[in-house]
């Protein structure tokens, strides 16, 4: 069985495919390899509360409107 086209696939499409073959290693690297190259990250200190997500109200609404990803 041949193995899929990783740098041909969406990055969603890439992860579910990851996430069904948790023991591919090539899938998770490619994975990682896309997450890093796109560097859609936002990057902060860590936080001491959850209290302290006030001050990322930008931060709490990506994640609200990526909720559906997985």
């Amino acid at each position: 069985m041949s193995k899929p086209d990783f740098q041909a696939m969406s990055q969603k499409d890439l992860r579910a495919y990851m996430l069904a073959h948790q023991d591919d290693q090539e899938a998770f690297y490619a994975y990682v390899d896309r997450l890093y190259a796109e560097a859609n990250w936002v990057e902060m200190p860590p936080l001491q509360s959850i209290d302290d997500l006030k001050n990322y109200p930008e931060l709490v609404e990506r994640v609200r409107r990526r909720s559906d990803w997985r």
